[in-house]
């Protein structure tokens, strides 16, 4: 029987470091590719920000894909962070080999917080020179932050109340039992906070709720967690009510609506969402900004009518058609200023004018043509959007000064130039219908 030699020691260890080299090459190229897509998400969301923030959301869908855009890039983010350290562990198992380095890019650090409190941790020093052994004399140092977190706690506060009996009248004298939040509940003011906002700010469920304080070992069922929301609710009606009189008793609102889905039984039903704000800081007013809310399972225009029953002043909306009884002059007590929405009006025209809409549909191969007219409207409401700006936060007499010598001019050349080009459109153009 021949038996094959073995190969030489020194072909076995460069065979090693060449699998070891091309395992690290092969790692970093990796992270490289990671990094670089990682680099497209993140630029493409700059640009969706940046469009949504000078041209205006153009439908409710811009909301939903910039939260979709934000998740996958954070998801690559903790990928290309991965793979960037299995590439820099694979280098250091091949040190003797020539692997150029790899780093990925990173946004430059900002500083933590200012208002975080500081923990000052001073390492020990040493009381000579570890060299010669001289004395040492202090020239400076060197502070590394790091941020940290102290995990949610849970106590439960004891309430003494201690019973006198009186060696006289024989009269019992105690305190009285200490205030909570809600009635015949044990829950404090900070952990009901903590509940409500996690439902009602990061939309948790109280069924995850439950199941989170289960894995910290609090026996909270969902149950009990409805009836303290529900009790909360309660308590907090009159402070709602004073934010609703504080609203409504401003001179000028600002009122818009927007679609909910609502879980049902059999299917998802689409709900509504008012919302009214009173802003009074772009008019030089000094009552602090407020928003109230209202629901409604459809879009009904007995829903604003209801809302805004007892309000006298400016109404700031889109054209929807249920605001009109409010403007109605026999309306008691009294009719609504109508104050029509620029942004609602410059939309319509700006669909019809989105050059990066149009070259996405293009390279889909879809028919998606950009109309000159809706551009030049988008052109002169963007100029008047401008001259507005500076005027925000001026005294009333000041702006409309202000206005008549700037604002005005180009209002009415807008009327002029859309009333000359809608003459000759057809009513079944759409930037007519846009005009119109």
């Amino acid at each position: 029987m021949i038996v094959p030699p073995a190969p030489p020691t020194e072909t076995v260890e460069s065979l090693r470091a060449a699998l070891a080299l091309a395992q690290a090459e092969a790692a970093q190229a990796k992270a490289r590719a990671v990094g670089a897509e990682m680099m497209v998400e993140h630029l493409q969301l700059e640009i969706a920000k940046l469009r949504r923030e000078h041209f205006g959301q153009r439908s409710e869908r811009g909301r939903n894909l910039l939260d979709q855009l934000e998740l996958q890039l954070e998801e690559l983010e903790a990928t290309a962070t991965e793979d960037e350290c299995a590439a820099t562990a694979a280098k250091a198992k091949q040190a003797e080999s020539v692997v150029k380095s790899f780093t990925r890019k990173r946004p430059a650090r900002g500083p933590l917080p200012a208002h975080l409190p500081r923990e000052r941790n001073v390492l020990p020093s040493p009381c000579a020179c570890p060299d010669c052994g001289g004395k040492l004399s202090k020239i400076g140092e060197d502070i590394t932050e790091t941020l940290e977190t102290i995990p949610r706690r849970y106590k439960v506060i004891q309430t003494v109340r201690e019973k006198f009996s009186c060696r006289t009248c024989e009269k019992i004298t105690q305190e009285p039992a200490p205030f909570h939040p809600i009635m015949r509940g044990r829950a404090g003011a900070s952990l009901l906070a903590m509940i409500l906002y996690a439902k009602f700010g990061n939309h948790q469920p109280l069924n995850r709720q439950s199941e989170g304080f289960g894995r910290e070992g609090l026996d909270l069922s969902v149950s009990t967690l409805a009836d303290w929301v529900g009790a909360s609710t309660a308590t907090l009606a009159p402070l709602t009510e004073l934010i609703r009189q504080h609203v409504m008793g401003g001179d000028r609102l600002h009122g818009d609506d927007t679609t909910v889905p609502v879980l049902a039984k059999i299917k998802t039903v689409t709900g509504r969402l008012w919302t009214y704000v009173r802003d009074d800081r772009p008019f030089g007013g000094q009552a602090p900004p407020a928003a109230v809310f209202f629901y409604s399972p459809n879009r009904a225009g007995e829903h604003p009518a209801d809302h805004l029953a007892d309000f006298q002043g400016i109404l700031q909306a889109d054209a929807y058609a249920g605001y009109e009884q409010l403007y109605e002059g026999k309306r008691r007590p009294g009719p609504v200023t109508e104050a029509a929405c620029w942004s609602h009006g410059r939309r319509k025209f700006f669909v019809l004018a989105d050059v990066a809409k149009a070259a996405t549909a293009r390279s889909q191969k879809k028919a998606a043509a950009i109309s000159p007219l809706a551009f030049e409207a988008v052109r002169l409401i963007d100029i008047i959007f401008d001259l507005e700006r500076p005027l925000i936060g001026l005294p009333e007499d000041k702006r409309l000064e202000l206005r008549k010598e700037f604002v005005k001019p180009r209002v009415e050349e807008l009327e002029s130039w859309m009333r000359t080009e809608r003459a000759k459109l057809s009513r079944h153009n759409p930037v007519a219908k846009a005009m119109d």
